[in-house]
């Protein structure tokens, strides 16, 4: 019985390094199976940088470039997320300074809705939807209407019904001077509808509220002016509160890629750790290195413009993101909120209609996209069909091509859902 015992121990003890090579083994080939996309589907001209981990043994899966840095697009909203569930969180802009735009952010964007003037007081979002339907006759001006309602905006009508020589439809307006007369133009041949920003939008807010008081009966004067309203003050009154809860804040934030509420969070954030109303960017973005210094990293190896991540002045790298995504998974409160909220593959936000039914990623990528010209990048979550849970980041730069990057990032996730 000894002998046998001995024996068994033994054998025991010479498998286990031939185990550990066999893992090893398997490891280095799917490497190399990663390596191999990487070489054929990397758009021409471009970089990447990525970084895989396994959230339970903490190995590194797949490292490719995981310390350069990188503009990193709405992939920034992590960052925001998982800094401001790290405290206590109210989706609210009760406090801003008069800034409206972020650091970075570029002037030639407006007036697309995507970039909002930022404000204390919004009212859609900052934006206005309009909405034009063809006339009765060809050559006639279509029916243009703008939502919400109010006397703030005006519209410019030059649209024509069923005239291929008006041009295409379009609706914009004079942002260089500030403007907010609509202009809308061109060929209506069916319902067409926009959304744009406008400039100031706190006076779109207070000139509809105006107008909805008087409509509802109450007398008021149709001036209004801007004031800081104490709460210790006798002579204000509160009338009404609406707050949204901090999970329809982040769902939107992470599955709409909404920047306006992203921005709200970041300066919420910097309010709460300031302990003073009138705060800016800056208030938040301490917070955010405070966490990054709290992982192990220093905050001054990186780039922090804003909260949504549209400026051109953010640099991360892909450990940066998977370091905050692995924080987020070790503090359950953290990480239920956020999966809750994060965009899951061939389902719904900005991945419905990536890695969809009949793929292995299909229902099994749980993560926040972000892009603009030149930048396509993807982290977040995935669980492989072992039952493993991996953070991952993929940042692709200098890339022309969305289409061929996120090829490449849907590759990337599959390849380790079905090899690890």
């Amino acid at each position: 019985m000894r002998i046998l015992t001995t024996l068994f121990v033994l054998l025991w003890v010479c498998l286990l390094p031939l185990h550990a090579q066999q893992v090893e083994q398997a490891d280095s080939l799917l490497s190399n199976r990663m390596d191999g996309l990487v070489d054929r589907m990397l758009p021409r001209g471009s970089n990447v940088g990525a970084l895989f981990v396994d959230l339970a043994t903490g190995r590194t899966i797949y490292d490719y470039q995981s310390d350069m840095l990188s503009r990193p697009a709405s992939t920034m909203k992590l960052v925001t997320a998982v800094t401001a569930l790290s405290g206590r969180v109210y989706g609210d802009v009760s406090a801003k300074d008069s800034l409206y735009w972020g650091s970075g952010w570029l002037w030639d964007d407006n007036p697309s809705a995507f970039q909002p003037y930022l404000s204390p007081l919004m009212l859609e979002k900052g934006t206005v939807r309009v909405l034009a339907l063809p006339g009765k006759r060809a050559g006639e001006p279509a029916t243009v209407m703008c939502t919400p309602e109010s006397g703030y905006c005006r519209i410019v009508n030059r649209t024509r019904t069923n005239t291929r020589s008006a041009g295409p439809f379009r609706v914009t307006r004079d942002w260089m001077h500030n403007s907010n007369d609509i202009l809308v133009s061109g060929n209506v041949s069916a319902t067409q509808a926009r959304v744009i920003n406008v400039f100031a939008p706190e006076r779109l807010f207070m000139q509809a509220f105006v107008e909805r008081l008087r409509q509802g009966g109450l007398r008021c004067d149709t001036a209004y002016a801007f004031a800081e309203l104490r709460r210790d003050t006798a002579e204000a009154v509160l009338v009404a509160a609406h707050e949204t809860g901090e999970q329809a804040v982040l769902g939107q934030m992470l599955k709409e890629s909404d920047n306006l509420n992203a921005e709200a969070m970041l300066w919420r954030t910097g309010a709460q750790a300031a302990g003073h109303r009138r705060v800016t960017a800056k208030d938040g973005l301490k917070e955010t290195r405070r966490l990054i210094e709290r992982l192990g990293l220093s905050p001054a190896d990186y780039r922090l413009a804003d909260g949504c991540g549209l400026s051109h002045y953010d640099y991360l790298s892909p450990r940066l993101l998977v370091e905050l995504l692995r924080y987020a998974y070790s503090r359950t409160e953290v990480f239920q909120k956020l999966y809750k909220a994060l965009p899951v593959s061939g389902v719904d936000g900005t991945l419905k209609y990536r890695m969809g039914y009949g793929t292995p990623g299909f229902r099994n990528v749980f993560a926040k996209t972000g892009s603009y010209t030149g930048v396509s990048s993807l982290a977040g979550y995935l669980k492989t069909r072992s039952g493993r849970w991996v953070a991952f980041a993929i940042m692709n730069q200098n890339s022309l091509s969305g289409r061929q990057a996120r090829a490449l990032q849907d590759e990337l996730c599959m390849e380790v859902i079905t090899g690890w």
